[in-house]
């Protein structure tokens, strides 16, 4: 597991662990989270494995604009208009979706989607040509974290490690994304 910085002269070689099925652990906006190329089967189930997730609960996906958002997911111009006033920011909206991603970013016919509003997670999704999947850094049933310390000592004796963290020092104290559900024909709130 090697640590490096959140910094602009690290980004090329981030975009290259990426590309190279690597997982990574990053600051969002929210907490510290996992990250991968959504598109690389085995990098998408190395984050369950690190996580202890179980395969029945998809992880969600970020993307670096509405645009590439529309290649992914089924959005209609009313769900366009709510966006372009909630992203960037916390909140996941799920989608009818459109495939070609890791299995285990859908439930049924349904993604879950987000722009990040962190200046260093938005320069990589600006470089990497994926989608990345992502979920909070946390072990499952254990709290989400923000603080950099915590993160890296829940990781010391794992026996599955995530490949890099990029340490940003600690976050501001925050809460999970709020998710909110448009995949049927009403707006249903999931988490607040």
């Amino acid at each position: 597991m090697e640590i490096i910085q959140a910094k602009k002269e690290n980004l090329k070689n981030i975009i290259s662990f990426l590309e190279s099925g690597m997982v990574l652990v990053c600051p969002t906006d929210t907490v510290y989270g996992l990250i991968c190329d959504a598109k690389n089967e085995k990098a998408v189930e190395r984050i369950f494995d690190i996580k202890q997730r179980e395969k029945t609960k998809p992880l969600a996906v970020f993307v670096k604009n509405i645009a590439e958002a529309k290649k992914i997911a089924a959005i209609d111009q009313k769900q366009k208009e709510f966006l372009k006033k909630n992203w960037p920011g916390p909140t996941t909206v799920i989608f009818k979706a459109k495939r070609g991603l890791s299995k285990l970013v859908y439930k049924e016919d349904t993604i879950g989607i987000r722009i990040p509003d962190y200046y260093f997670i938005k320069l990589i999704l600006e470089k990497f040509k994926n989608p990345l999947a992502q979920t909070s850094s946390n072990i499952s049933g254990q709290p989400s974290r923000t603080r950099i310390r915590e993160t890296l000592r829940q990781f010391e004796n794992a026996e599955i490690q995530p490949d890099i963290i990029i340490n940003a020092g600690d976050l501001p104290e925050n809460r999970p994304s709020k998710i909110i559900d448009f995949s049927k024909n009403t707006i249903k709130i999931l988490r607040k």
